[in-house]
């Protein structure tokens, strides 16, 4: 692993919360560091083969100059996610925009905002047991596939499962899939809930028969508890409809909580 760095690229353009500071371009400076694997670029001495700081700086110029935002977190932000969807050998970015003209009454270097995106293999579990529930599954693979940001890499066999949890009463259809995704967790939930909505979801009783279910299950090594969001997904050992799909595409991959690789699960101890 290796990384590509580009710092204070200097560009004039309209950014910020006031209007004049829409209309008269001001110097930014741009910094990236890139994190990608370019051994075999340097054996070869083929800049194919890794990210192309000159690509870098006109994807960067072509974001800070098409378009006008007010912050520069979402300046910053979108650069960043520029670089991650023209290169699929980047593995991260660290991208910092500094504003040295800030208009503000204070003595300072510069004002600036930095992100970190970093692209994470996590693993979905999709149910239905309303309705056409093949098509609530295959749409829900349609809208993360069209989703910027991820990127689709396998899914796994449609199977039937029994209700779960007392209240459901239809038998459900259920899968799970991999994606790629620089998206943070929270902002994965966020398009996971739009998705579902889309596919005509309505929350009642907890555990209730509904058209359009999707929950992470594991987001690359994280371990996260908090409100509203706990991954590893904290009943998956349970559901023998999570760990079946999950041990066709993912045999070999280890929980993050526990230890223990998918395909050494017993789902037959599940419900």
């Amino acid at each position: 692993m290796g990384k590509v760095i580009i710092k204070k690229l200097q560009i004039k353009t309209c950014h910020g919360v006031n209007d004049f500071e829409k209309k008269q371009p001001k110097r930014f400076e741009f910094s990236a560091e890139i994190g990608c694997d370019f051994y075999e670029a340097a054996q070869n001495d083929e800049i194919s083969q890794t990210v192309n700081y000159s690509t870098v700086c006109k994807l960067i110029t072509a974001v800070a100059t098409q378009n006008v935002f007010n912050l520069i977190e979402t300046l910053a932000c979108r650069c960043a996610e520029a670089i991650l969807d023209n290169f699929p050998q980047a593995e991260w970015v660290r991208m910092r925009v500094d504003k040295p003209q800030a208009p503000i009454k204070a003595k300072f270097k510069t004002m600036s905002a930095e992100v970190f995106l970093k692209r994470e293999k996590v693993y979905l579990s999709l149910g239905s047991s309303l309705g056409n529930k093949k098509a609530y599954l295959d749409f829900a693979v349609k809208e993360l596939s069209s989703t910027h940001g991820i990127t689709v890499k396998k899914v796994s066999s449609y199977i039937e499962s029994q209700p779960y949890g007392g209240v459901a009463h239809n038998v459900f259809l259920n899968a799970c899939a991999e994606i790629e995704t620089y998206l943070p967790p929270r902002a994965l939930l966020k398009q996971l809930h739009r998705i579902e909505e889309a596919g005509e979801r309505r929350r009642s009783l907890r555990w209730d028969d509904r058209t359009l279910d999707i929950d992470i299950i594991f987001y690359g090594r994280e371990v996260i508890c908090e409100e509203g969001l706990t991954i590893p997904h904290a009943d998956y050992v349970n559901r023998s409809f999570v760990i079946e799909p999950l041990k066709e595409i993912a045999p070999d991959f280890i929980c993050p909580l526990t230890g223990v690789a998918v395909k050494n699960l017993a789902p037959d101890s599940g419900k």
